[in-house]
C-alpha cells in the first residue's frame, strides 16, 4: 500500500490488516457505548493484540492501558486513532517515533499534517476509515502471532 490519504483498495487494506498482530488504539474509551470501545473489542475478537492508549486509564477491555505510544512496550504494527484531528499530527509523530508500520485514522478523522508526517517517514496511512468495520467486512485477522 502506498502512503496516501486514500483508504486504498480492499486488497491493500486486507494486506495491511493481515500483516498486523499488535494494534495500539489511541483514545480507547472505557465506555462500552462508545465506538472507541466497540472497535477495539472487534479487533480483539478478530485475534489482534490490542493495546489501549489512554491518558488516565490503566485497564480497558481487560487489556493494560498506557498513557502514550512511547510507554507501550514492544513492537506496534498499526496505530488506530480515536482523537480529534487537531491532536493527530502529534500522534502521527509518536507513531513514527515508535516504528509503527501504519497509522490509521478512524471514520471522521482527517489530517493533512498527519498525512505529511506519515508519507515523509514511511508508515502506511489510512484516514477517515473505520478499522473495525473494515476488519469485519474483509474478514481480516493477524496471519501470525508474535512470541
Amino acid at each position: 500500500m502506498t502512503n496516501t490519504a486514500t483508504p486504498g483498495t480492499d486488497t491493500d487494506l486486507a494486506a495491511l490488516l493481515n500483516r498486523a498482530v499488535t494494534i495500539a488504539v489511541v483514545g480507547t474509551s472505557a465506555n462500552p457505548d462508545k465506538a472507541a470501545n466497540k472497535v477495539p473489542a472487534i479487533l480483539i475478537a478478530a485475534g489482534y493484540t490490542v493495546i489501549p492508549v489512554h491518558a488516565t486509564a490503566t485497564d480497558i477491555l481487560g487489556q493494560r492501558a498506557y498513557p502514550t505510544l512511547a510507554d507501550v512496550p514492544g513492537h506496534i504494527d498499526n496505530v488506530d486513532v480515536f482523537r480529534p484531528a487537531g491532536e493527530v499530527p502529534g500522534i502521527a509523530q509518536q507513531a513514527v517515533d515508535v516504528g509503527a508500520g501504519a497509522l490509521w485514522l478512524q471514520l471522521g478523522v482527517n489530517s493533512a499534517a498527519a498525512e505529511r508526517i506519515a508519507v515523509d517517514a514511511g508508515p502506511s496511512f489510512v484516514q477517515d476509515t473505520c478499522i473495525g468495520a473494515t476488519t469485519r467486512r474483509l474478514g481480516a485477522h493477524p496471519s501470525v502471532q508474535r512470541a
